[in-house]
């Protein structure tokens, strides 16, 4: 009898340990799947958020912060005779770009963030007007503005004088500028519109050019 108990019990712990040994498998496999989730999660998240991150990391920052519909408004408001070629420099979402087809601009932005180029040709698709509109992924400091006739810039303080050597140099004559949220620091605005943060400052490059040119020329009769 003790020994029909003895090989009972040898075959229950034989039964038992399969079971257990797979509960063990089951887990290890468990640990792989939830690892890689985790790790497939942390290099998508990396992914989005560089493009966002790293033009904070650069010398001049210039963030992305959606355009109100009374900045765009007021944008327009100054621009209601022009018309030719418009530039957003850092165009965001592209909502200024695409207001500007709209109004009849052959209209073109320049971005560093990828996804956010990629969402405003999508958005220009979207509302038919991506025959008349471009986004490059380009750094702005790279980029010649020389055949654009109007620009828009939704600058940060930091950048705006070193953006005011650059359009002095690159911009044509009968180029105009408008700058929202912060002025130039030493152009003198030609026109206003709005107020508070909405505020537009706009400036006739034949303006700033000869105001430039009556500087050069005062130094060298100083001299």
């Amino acid at each position: 009898m003790s020994e029909l108990n003895h090989g009972t019990n040898v075959l229950e712990k034989e039964k038992r340990l399969p079971s257990g040994h797979n509960d063990g498998g089951n887990k290890k496999r468990w640990g792989l799947i939830a690892t890689g989730l985790i790790g497939g999660s942390l290099v998508a998240l990396y992914a989005v958020a560089t493009p966002f991150v790293t033009p904070a990391l650069r010398k001049v920052c210039l963030p992305f912060v959606p355009a109100t519909s009374a900045q765009i408004e007021n944008v327009f408001k100054v621009l209601q005779q022009r018309t030719g070629t418009l530039v957003d420099i850092g165009s965001g979402d592209g909502r200024i770009v695409i207001a500007a087809a709209k109004q009849g601009f052959r209209a073109v932005g320049f971005e560093l963030n990828p996804w956010l180029v990629w969402y405003s040709r999508y958005r220009a698709w979207r509302e038919g007007v991506n025959h008349n509109t471009a986004f490059y992924i380009s750094d702005l400091w790279k980029v010649s503005f020389s055949q654009y006739t109007n620009v828009v810039i939704f600058g940060v303080p930091q950048m705006m004088a070193q953006l005011e050597e650059k359009l002095q140099g690159d911009l044509p004559s009968s180029a105009k500028v408008v700058a929202c949220r912060f002025p130039f620091p030493t152009w003198v605005a030609d026109e206003t519109a709005g107020e508070g943060i909405d505020t537009v400052w706009v400036y006739n490059a034949e303006s700033f050019k000869w105001l430039q040119t009556e500087k050069e020329q005062g130094r060298t009769t100083e001299s």
